[in-house]
């Protein structure tokens, strides 16, 4: 049986012809305006960006990019004793990213796999299921996943491009650091600061499948030392379509609004407060319209006791809001729910504290403490609910991580998390890590780590049909513990030479107390959720990135992951531990990026995926491989204007990334879209 958690669905869009007729009127006007920089020399090339000022960063400065999420505390890339690849904000840019997801793909180290108009399933080393659990994200530091399912809900995680700084992804775990969930990766969205996002900057367009868009900022001083910005943006997207050709009805119309401010009142103190709203509504083909909308506010204070030792203090409030439509629960002919609508709402605080001082000339030590509430409210729908409706959870942590210079190439990291949560009581999760500076230009490091996933409310408190129905098909279970992780990992990372930069990381990880599904003796029903897999998996990440020309860079990766779930002995699970996994055993991806010559930049992507397996209970399907491209056209028109020419998935009419293979499975469609951006 495959459980769908309240977000796996496509859609039902509103009429859209007047935004369709929108988007393709502003593609020709672009693509007039793009092919004009071929047909002579504009006036406003005087003022256009220099070559220099397009090109793609150097190998050396690759390697160079500071990167916080491996130990807390700013390091080169090169000296990161982790499996970490950093997607830049010129990255997003050149790739015409139009949302998180989609710059996602720029990560080799990741699994990503668009479900439909809205919805994407994101991992790293497997477990990419509709219940997928295993993968922290951040963005500035706060948590985004759910509690009802340890997932993250990607369409509500959102930001204006343009303002995003870099993103951090490790894949492996985090928890020392970062905690629970923290299984097989983190991704760290880190955004700019105000003073570094000041003056005008707006953004329009529109196309085939991103109908219509536009975004906004302004950053500027409130007084000296103190900056500010404030943005808003919005997106129609069109829906995609059913095997047959047939519209998926799941379109999706959101808008975002927020601000930031920065502040540093000494030179040791720096300050910072930001927040978000949204607010949107999707398409569900089995009948209604799904509603988000949310809100958070975050503040953090920085201080420097000297060059050997600092602290911070972050603390923030976020508020989301969902109304999801459930169809009638059907069992057989048998109709035990009529359908109905499942709201929740959730509050959660957080504070994080953390100091980072020197021991010696030798220890290097960081700690913190932290604490998050979070209040969860559940109105069920008849077919599917929550059980107690209104849950308060208390999440307690500290952790400690020792970074000890055994020699001026050697260090060796030691450290741990320690929590406490309201459904299994203590956690622990130690790290040990060895890095070896075999140059100034490479760097070898391996680890072991063990990371912990702790039930979610799906595991023990979900219902379906919701009680107080006759009959219970599907239940969390009380007993439901934590699964686990022990992880071994061994990657090296080097400047080859003066033109090429690699990496790869090697992996083997064993899982214990992996979720399955079980039935109850004697009744057989309700099936329930219990601990009963175990297995391992293993592989390698390579990527790597070569300066071909000055002004030409290529980027390729490549990842093998085999996994190995199945059934502890004695034991029982439903699917025979196939609705863990839903993973391609390879992925291929090259990337070029040129800047040619009268300011125009000429980017693109070749991907290759290969099919994964995917359950429906005990009955398996297949997503087939495929291969897909995207590209990206742009001319730097003056040294704030920019037009450019974005094409998604151009191999195919459609093809399908997820989902078991049936009537309603959604296809991707081939998108092209047109956007005009300028900076002032």
């Amino acid at each position: 049986m495959t459980t769908h958690p309240v977000r796996e669905k496509p859609g039902q869009a509103r009429p859209i012809h007047h935004r369709r007729a929108f988007g393709v009127r502003t593609l020709s006007l672009l693509a007039a305006s793009l092919l004009s920089t071929f047909t002579g020399r504009t006036q406003a090339d005087t003022d256009a960006p220099s070559t220099g000022e397009l090109k793609q960063l150097s190998v050396e400065e690759l390697m160079n990019i500071q990167v916080t999420s491996v130990a807390r505390h700013p390091e080169k890339l090169l000296q990161a004793a982790a499996a970490i690849q950093v997607i830049t904000q010129d990255d997003i840019r050149r790739s015409g990213a139009s949302s998180i997801p989609e710059a996602l793909r720029l990560a080799d180290n990741l699994e990503v796999a668009q479900k439909n108009a809205h919805d994407w399933a994101i991992t790293a080393r497997g477990f990419n299921t509709a219940l997928g659990n295993k993968l922290l994200v951040m963005i500035d530091g706060r948590t985004v996943y759910t509690p009802l399912y340890s997932g993250v809900f990607w369409d509500v995680q959102d930001y204006l491009l343009e303002d995003i700084d870099r993103i951090e992804v490790i894949s492996g775990p985090g928890g020392t650091l970062w905690g629970a969930n923290a299984v097989n990766g983190v991704i760290n969205i880190i955004t700019r600061s105000a003073a570094d996002s000041q003056g005008l900057h707006l953004e329009a367009g529109g196309g085939s499948q991103l109908e219509e868009f536009g975004g906004a900022r302004y950053g500027g001083m409130l007084s000296p030392g103190v900056s500010f910005r404030i943005y808003g943006k919005y997106f129609d997207r069109g829906s995609e379509v059913l095997a047959n050709g047939s519209p998926a009805h799941d379109g999706w119309h959101q808008a975002q609004g927020g601000f930031r401010v920065d502040s540093q009142p000494s030179p040791q103190d720096t300050l910072s407060l930001h927040g978000d709203l949204y607010n949107g509504h999707e398409g569900v083909n089995t009948g209604g319209t799904a509603q988000t909308s949310g809100g958070n506010i975050v503040g953090h204070w920085a201080h420097v006791f000297s060059d050997r030792s600092d602290m911070s203090l972050q603390a923030y409030y976020d508020r989301t809001h969902l109304v999801d439509p459930v169809p009638a629960f059907l069992l057989g002919a048998l109709a035990l729910a009529p359908a109905g609508r499942l709201q929740d709402d959730l509050t959660t605080g957080d504070i994080d504290f953390q100091h980072r001082f020197a021991v010696g000339a030798r220890n290097r030590i960081v700690w913190g403490l932290g604490y998050r509430f979070t209040h969860d409210a559940v109105e069920n729908a008849p077919a599917l609910g929550f059980v107690p409706p209104v849950l308060d959870q208390n999440l307690f942590s500290a952790f400690v991580q020792d970074e000890i210079l055994l020699g001026t190439d050697w260090s060796f990291i030691l450290g741990s998390k320690f929590e406490h949560n309201d459904y299994t009581g203590f956690e622990v999760e130690p790290n040990v890590r060895l890095e070896w500076n075999l140059a100034a230009n490479q760097a070898l490091w391996s680890a072991i780590s063990r990371a912990a996933r702790t039930p979610s409310r799906i595991d023990r408190d979900f219902s379906e049909p919701a009680q107080p129905s006759p009959l219970v098909v599907l239940a969390g279970s009380s007993a439901f513990s934590t699964e686990y992780v022990n992880a071994y990992e061994l990657g090296y990372r080097a400047e080859i030479g003066p033109a090429v930069t690699g990496s790869i990381s090697t992996f083997y990880n064993v899982y214990n107390d992996v979720r399955s599904t079980s039935f109850t003796p004697n009744t057989i029903l309700p099936l329930f959720f219990a601990n009963n897999l175990q297995g391992d998996t293993y592989g390698f990440e390579l990527s790597g990135n070569y300066q071909v020309l000055e002004r030409w860079s290529l980027h390729a990766g490549y990842n093998l992951l085999r996994e190995n779930l199945h059934v502890k002995p004695g034991q029982f699970d439903l699917s025979n531990a196939r609705n863990e996994t839903a993973d391609p055993q390879q992925q291929v991806s090259v990337r070029s990026s040129m800047s040619l010559p009268r300011h125009v930049e000429l980017d693109a992507t070749l991907r290759w995926v290969d099919q994964l397996l995917i359950n429906n209970g005990s009955i398996l399907g297949t997503v087939p491989s495929y291969f897909e491209m995207d590209g990206r056209l742009a001319w730097h028109a003056t040294q704030g204007l920019e037009f450019s020419l974005t094409g998604r998935n151009l191999l195919h009419d459609h093809h399908p990334e997820y989902g078991f293979p049936s009537p309603t499975r959604v296809a991707i469609e081939r998108s092209i879209y047109g956007k005009i951006a300028w900076r002032y």
